[in-house]
C-alpha cells in the first residue's frame, strides 16, 4: 500500500520561509503527478502546486501563492518551497499523488488523486 508522508510544517512568524517535502513510503512506483493542497480552519481544501512527469511545475494561479511558493520534484519526492509567508497560509498542508497519466488533466482537482499523505501543519504567527 502506497503512503505518502509529508514533514517540514512549523509554526513560524510572517516574512519566514519554510520547505515542505513529500517521500514515498510502501509502494515507490513512480507517480505520474503529484501535487500539493492546503486547508485552512474552516475553509476547503484548495489546490497550490503539482509536479507532472514530462510536464513541469504547475502553480496555483491564486494571487494569496503565486509569486511566493514554487514547488520542485527529485524522483519521488515532491518539495514545496514557501517564502514570505502571511498569516492567510496558515493550513494543513497534504501531499497527494497519482499513477495515472490522465490525472495531469485535472492536476488541480483533489478528486483527481488516489494517494494521500496525512498533512503537516503550517502556522503563521507573530
Amino acid at each position: 500500500q502506497a503512503q505518502l508522508v509529508e514533514s517540514g510544517g512549523d509554526l513560524v512568524r510572517p516574512g519566514d520561509s519554510l520547505r515542505l517535502s513529500c517521500a514515498p513510503s510502501g509502494d515507490t512506483s513512480n507517480y505520474y503527478v503529484m501535487a500539493w493542497f492546503r486547508q485552512a480552519p474552516g475553509k476547503a481544501r484548495e489546490f497550490v502546486a503539482a509536479f507532472i512527469s514530462r510536464g513541469g511545475a504547475r502553480i496555483s494561479n491564486s494571487e494569496a501563492v503565486k509569486g511566493r511558493f514554487s514547488v520542485s520534484r527529485d524522483r519521488n519526492t515532491l518539495y514545496l518551497q514557501m517564502d514570505n509567508l502571511q498569516f492567510a497560509d496558515t493550513a494543513v498542508y497534504y501531499c497527494a499523488a497519482d499513477r495515472r497519466s490522465d490525472a495531469r488533466a485535472y492536476y488541480y482537482n483533489a478528486a483527481s488523486y488516489t494517494y494521500w499523505g496525512q498533512g503537516t501543519q503550517v502556522t503563521v504567527s507573530s
